[in-house]
């Protein structure tokens, strides 16, 4: 078997880099020139029937999209058929460009939910949240304090579709997803919400400020009825840019180990 050579080890580490980062389309070498003027072709066309169009139906307006995610999270009796009604449904433009459907990890058994923004690109391929670098890092921080299986700790996203290139969700995405997750903690019923980020802070805790705002203090999450003990703490992938600011995070895991030992 031929080895390996130095540089195509390199080059094989920078292309997993890239796809990390999301760069997992390819793309012309050349930039089309969409202002030129394209030379007329010459050649004759045989003159054939023309096929009858095929309609392509359109999709929702989001209001309605949005409406019948929330008929079908609501119908939903268990997080099993919670799955089901999210893998069918079509009323996302998400779905159309992603890999899998992302729906959770870990025991909703665990008393511990930890909500993120959208799947990236380890995660559209696996189709199990969390699971590239920044999942890598949160099992580790999950482990610092005594959660060290996916039994003690349960896990999902806002989105359970990547964005394109792992860009921001638009804001109309967000809401057409969000009675998926809304449901989601409702069935789990988990004794801690713990929320990954800005995005989730800002989608579930009905706030405005950004996450170093609101990092670190305890809100209430009302569901059917009960309120939920609810933190915002750093994204792990923000942490991996900013590690200084793991401090900050021990100290919210630390807040959050307390309450679950209450």
């Amino acid at each position: 078997m031929a080895k390996t050579s130095q540089t195509e080890k390199e080059q094989i580490a920078q292309l997993a880099w890239q796809v990390e980062m999301g760069a997992d389309e390819v793309i012309s070498e050349v930039p089309i020139n969409r202002l030129e003027v394209a030379e007329p072709d010459e050649t004759p066309i045989p003159e054939t029937k023309a096929a009858p169009a095929k309609t392509q139906a359109a999709a929702p307006p989001p209001e309605a999209a949005e409406q019948e995610a929330g008929d079908l999270a609501a119908r939903a009796r268990t997080l099993a058929e919670l799955n089901g009604a999210v893998a069918a449904f079509e009323g996302c433009s998400l779905k159309k460009t992603a890999m899998n459907t992302v729906f959770s990890r870990g025991d909703a058994a665990s008393g511990l939910m930890l909500v993120g923004e959208a799947p990236g690109a380890a995660e559209d391929r696996q189709g199990k949240p969390f699971v590239g670098p920044a999942g890598k890092l949160l099992d580790k921080m999950l482990a610092a304090i005594g959660r060290n299986s996916e039994a003690d700790y349960y896990i999902s996203n806002i989105l359970p579709w990547r964005p394109p290139g792992n860009r921001d969700p638009t804001p109309a995405e967000a809401a057409i997803c969000l009675p998926f997750i809304k449901r989601h903690i409702e069935l789990a019923a988990p004794r801690v919400l713990v929320l990954l980020g800005g995005v989730a802070a800002k989608a579930l805790l009905d706030v405005t400020d950004g996450i170093t705002r609101v990092r670190g203090r305890w809100f209430c999450y009302s569901v059917d009825g009960q309120e939920i003990p609810a933190m915002a703490i750093f994204h792990p992938a923000y942490l991996l840019r900013q590690p200084q600011l793991k401090r900050q995070a021990w100290q919210d895991l630390l807040e959050i180990k307390s309450k679950l030992d209450d």
